[in-house]
């Protein structure tokens, strides 16, 4: 038990390192590894790595197994490490006999990893197919792999692996196969991620026509570029820069005759026919109910159809509209949710107010309560005194002498107090020299003397 419990701890510490490191699937949708490992938990019982890469043009994990076999047969052992699986198999197709023969030899000191050859077939390569044809169980509608005790990792996650853990890299760059025969320098290179794809095709020889087709993936699985600015990313495998003539002309879509030719080409045992009319015509819920999801996109239908309807453009369009309409269900969900909950928390508010409203008409407030304390206790004081006998003792005196003292230092009080009145209204009435005011104004100067007339002057005398 102590042995199971270090294992798993050391597992989670691996996992951990893996998302530290963005180790992610380099061979489908590039779900993160350690995500993916911790959704396995104990019930994986079957290891498998996917060196299949059936989709043509595609050799970036043949070229990668053909230079670094014993680094990726390191990343397995990682994984069988975190896993503890039963078994661990690796599915190859036929078509890379290098590739075999390194496996092979690095392989022969290896126990309980297996190397399983299979036929080439499109498209063996799928998680699905490739899990049927080698543990012979099929993934449930709906499920996933796990859900059979069956994991499948790519050859180039194997590698990034061994980077992350051993020499401690984490994933800045994946192989990347450039082809087309508008490229007149095809092959396999190591790509920064994040390298613009003009850069990589420029490098090649890349012959840019008037309106460049530049296809991210392979023939049937992958889609067209918007641009050559398009960064690497992680699942970017390959670059396909065709022709014209390699492509060759658009043909015109014409109306389904219903042949199942369809049918009896999809790996995946769907009925693309009626996929396709639930798609057209916008019905969602007969698309699910006949099992939309499980379609791997790998053209095949496409590839047969006599019409030449692009069918996996339909079902594209058909699951992006689901999932929008699955998110807008979400987040109604949720809205209501939250709005239920906030109408509960008013109702427990007004119900907690309206109590405390009842229990402060009932009950008086605290002040109150001490005032009518106060009373009862006064009352009971009063009783008391009254219901205690009263004593006449003969000859005694009344004690008044505390009175009288009042009474007397009152008086002196008193007297104080008008002996200072009178003492400030004498100095008020005859204010000191210092204290006495100026006038603001100068008092006015004598009136000059009139001068009488001298008699000896001439008077006038009317005539």
């Amino acid at each position: 038990m102590a042995g199971v419990i270090i294992r798993s701890a050391r597992a989670k510490r691996l996992s951990n390192a893996f998302i530290s490191f963005g180790v992610a699937g380099l061979g489908g949708a590039g779900f993160p590894t350690g995500s993916k490992l911790r959704g396995g938990g104990d019930k994986i019982k079957t290891l498998i790595i996917n060196a299949a890469e059936c989709e043509p043009y595609i050799t970036a994990d043949d070229r990668l197994m053909q230079d670094c076999a014993a680094q990726i047969v390191d990343g397995i052992r990682i994984l069988a490490h975190i896993l503890q699986p039963d078994e661990v198999l690796i599915g190859i197709e036929d078509n890379k006999p290098q590739a075999i023969s390194m496996l092979r030899a690095v392989l022969c000191d290896a126990h309980g990893i297996s190397l399983r050859v299979i036929p080439t077939k499109y498209p063996s390569g799928g998680a699905k197919q490739l899990t049927q044809i080698l543990t012979g169980k099929q993934v449930p509608h709906g499920g996933r792999s796990s859900d059979i005790g069956v994991l499948m990792q790519n050859v180039g996650t194997a590698y990034a692996i061994k980077r992350a853990v051993i020499d401690g890299e984490p994933l800045t760059e994946r192989v990347v196969t450039l082809t087309g025969e508008a490229v007149s320098r095809p092959g396999n290179v190591w790509a920064r991620l994040g390298t613009p794809v003009r850069h990589l095709l420029n490098d090649a020889g890349f012959c840019a026509s008037a309106e460049p087709m530049v296809i991210m993936g392979g023939p049937l699985m992958g889609f067209t570029l918007p641009g050559l600015d398009v960064p690497v990313v992680k699942i970017t495998n390959c670059l396909l820069a065709p022709s014209a003539s390699e492509m060759g002309e658009p043909q015109e879509e014409k109306g389904c005759i219903r042949c199942s030719a369809c049918a009896d080409a999809c790996p995946a045992d769907l009925l693309p026919q009626q996929l396709y009319w639930f798609s057209k015509g916008q019905q969602h819920d007969k698309a699910t109910a006949h099992n939309l999801a499980d379609c791997i996109e790998c053209g095949a239908c496409a590839w047969v159809c006599p019409s030449n309807i692009p069918l996996v453009q339909y079902f594209r369009q058909e699951k992006a509209e689901i999932s929008a309409i699955r998110q807008e269900e979400q987040r109604a969900a949720e809205a209501k949710a939250r709005f239920e909950a906030r109408q509960a928390r008013l109702e427990r508010e007004k119900a907690a107010r309206a109590e405390r409203h009842k229990k402060a008409a009932v009950q008086p407030a605290a002040k109150d309560q001490d005032a009518i304390n106060a009373a009862l206790a006064r009352v009971r004081d009063k009783q008391r005194d009254a219901a205690q006998p009263i004593v006449i003792q003969s000859g005694a005196k009344p004690d008044n002498s505390e009175a009288i003292a009042a009474r007397e230092a009152r008086k002196a009080e008193a007297r104080a107090r008008k002996a200072q009145q009178q003492a400030a209204s004498v100095e008020a009435r005859s204010p000191s020299r210092s204290t006495r005011v100026k006038p603001r104004w100068k008092p006015l100067s004598p009136a000059p003397k009139r001068v009488k007339p001298n008699s000896r002057s001439r008077r006038w005398k009317p005539r």
